[in-house]
C-alpha cells in the first residue's frame, strides 16, 4: 500500500467512516479511494488529496505522506544548463581581451532582461542569464544589490520552468546576500512559491508565516513598500494554507492582505520585486485562486466577473493563473467552449509559460472528458502542453 493510501485508510477508520461515506463527503470517487487504500494507485493528485483531507478534517500533507513534486518538461533542463553552471561553479575572470564588468553595465543588462521575464520569453532569457550571472559574480561587494536582483530573477525563471534545484541555489544565494528585511522578504516570497510548486505545503506555510510576522508594519504609518511586501507574504500564507486544507488560516491571511491592499489603494511594485505587484486587484485574483483550490467553481466565476479586464497585464503570471482558474471553473460547470477559449487566450499571449503548467493539463483533460470528443484544436493544445491524448 502506498503512503497516501495508508494514511487515508488510517484516518478514515479513526473517523469511523466507510469508504463509501468518505466518497460521499469528499466528492472523490469510491473507485479512487479503494484503489488508493488497496495499493493499486501509488498516490493521487494534490487536488484529490486536498478533497479527502477536507472531508477527514486533517491537513493535506497528513495524507500525502511527503512532498509531491513534478519535474520539468522533457527537454527543458538542457536549455537551462548554462544558467545552472553559472550558479553552481566558481566565478572565472574575463578573457584577456575582455573588459571587466561594471555595476552600471550589469544593471543595464538586468534592466534589459526584465522584459523577457515579464513576457515569459524563457528561451531568450536562458541565453543571456549565464553571462550576466558570471559578470555579477566579479563585481564584489560593490555589486551586491544588483547581484541579489539578478539571482532573484534567475530563481523566478527557474521556478517558472520547474528547474527546482537551480531555483533553490539561486534563491539561497540571494537570501544570503540580502542587506535588510525587505530585500530578504522579496526572495522568501519566491522561495514560498517554489515550495508550493514542489508540494512542500507545510514548509511553505511555516516560512510564509514566519516572514509575515517579521514584516508586519504599523498600517497607519507604513510605506507602500512595507504594505506591499507584507501583503505579498500574507498571500503566500493564504495560498499554502488553503492547499493544506487549513481554510480558517487561509481566510484570515487573505483578510489581512485585503486590509493592506485597501491601505495601499492601488497596485504597487516594490523596488526589490521582479514585476510582482500587490494591491486590490492582486488580492481579488488570489481570492478567486483560493476558491478554485477549494473546488468552488461558481464562486470563482462570480469573483472573476468583478475583476476588470483592463487591470490585468496580458503577460502577467497572475493574469495567466487567473485565466486557468476561470477555465477550470468553466469546465467544472460544463461550459467547455468557454473553458477552451481561456486556454487558447493564454497560449496566444504566453506560449512559453503554458507548457510548464500541470494545471493546464488538468483543465484540458477535464474539457476532453466532458465533451467526449477531441477536435483538431484540442489536439494542438494537448501537443503544446505535453498532454498525451
Amino acid at each position: 500500500m502506498s503512503d497516501a493510501g495508508k494514511h487515508v485508510k488510517e484516518v478514515r477508520k479513526r473517523r469511523g467512516l466507510t469508504q463509501r461515506e468518505l466518497a460521499a463527503a469528499s466528492g472523490v470517487s469510491l473507485s479512487i479511494i479503494r484503489k488508493l487504500e488497496q495499493g493499486e494507485r501509488e498516490s493521487a493528485r494534490l487536488e484529490t488529496l486536498r478533497k479527502l483531507a477536507v472531508a477527514l478534517r486533517v491537513p493535506t500533507m497528513r495524507l500525502a505522506g511527503g512532498p509531491r513534486e513534478e519535474g520539468p518538461v522533457a527537454g527543458t533542463s538542457a536549455v537551462w544548463e548554462g544558467v545552472r553552471s553559472a550558479l553552481e561553479r566558481p566565478p572565472v575572470g574575463p578573457e584577456s581581451d575582455d573588459d571587466m564588468p561594471t555595476v552600471e553595465g550589469v544593471r543595464g543588462n538586468l534592466a534589459a532582461a526584465v522584459p523577457l521575464y515579464a513576457a515569459h520569453k524563457f528561451s531568450a532569457l536562458s541565453e543571456v542569464l549565464p553571462r550576466m550571472l558570471r559578470d555579477a559574480e566579479l563585481l564584489g561587494d560593490e555589486g551586491r544589490a544588483v547581484r541579489v536582483r539578478l539571482l532573484q530573477l534567475a530563481g523566478g525563471a527557474m521556478v517558472h520552468t520547474r528547474q527546482f534545484d537551480a531555483a533553490e541555489t539561486a534563491l539561497e544565494r540571494a537570501l544570503d546576500e540580502a542587506a535588510d528585511r525587505m530585500e530578504g522578504a522579496a526572495t522568501v516570497n519566491t522561495q514560498c512559491w517554489l515550495l508550493l510548486r514542489q508540494g512542500k505545503l507545510d514548509t511553505a506555510l511555516d516560512l510564509a508565516v514566519k516572514w509575515a510576522d517579521e514584516t508586519e508594519p504599523r498600517i497607519s504609518r507604513a510605506t507602500p513598500a512595507e504594505l506591499s511586501t507584507w501583503g505579498l507574504t500574507l498571500l503566500r500564507v493564504s495560498a499554502a494554507a488553503v492547499r493544506n486544507s487549513q481554510a480558517g488560516q487561509a481566510a484570515d491571511a487573505l483578510r489581512y492582505a485585503r486590509a493592506a491592499a485597501v491601505a495601499l489603494s492601488r497596485e504597487y511594485a516594490p523596488e526589490n520585486e521582479n514585476l510582482r505587484t500587490f494591491g486590490p486587484t492582486t488580492v481579488k485574483l488570489k481570492a478567486a485562486e483560493n476558491a478554485a483550490v477549494a473546488d468552488k467553481p461558481d464562486i470563482v466565476l462570480r469573483l472573476a466577473g468583478n475583476i476588470p479586464a483592463y487591470t490585468l497585464k496580458p503577460t502577467s503570471s497572475n493574469r495567466n493563473r487567473h485565466f486557468l482558474d476561470v477555465a477550470d471553473a468553466f469546465a467544472k460547470t460544463g461550459q467547455y467552449v468557454e473553458a477552451f477559449e481561456k486556454l487558447a487566450d493564454i497560449k496566444a499571449t504566453s506560449p512559453e509559460w503554458l507548457p510548464n503548467q500541470t494545471y493546464a493539463r488538468t483543465v484540458l483533460t477535464r474539457i476532453i472528458d466532458g465533451r467526449r470528443t477531441l477536435t483538431p484544436d484540442m489536439r494542438a493544445m494537448a501537443s503544446t502542453i505535453h498532454l498525451q491524448v
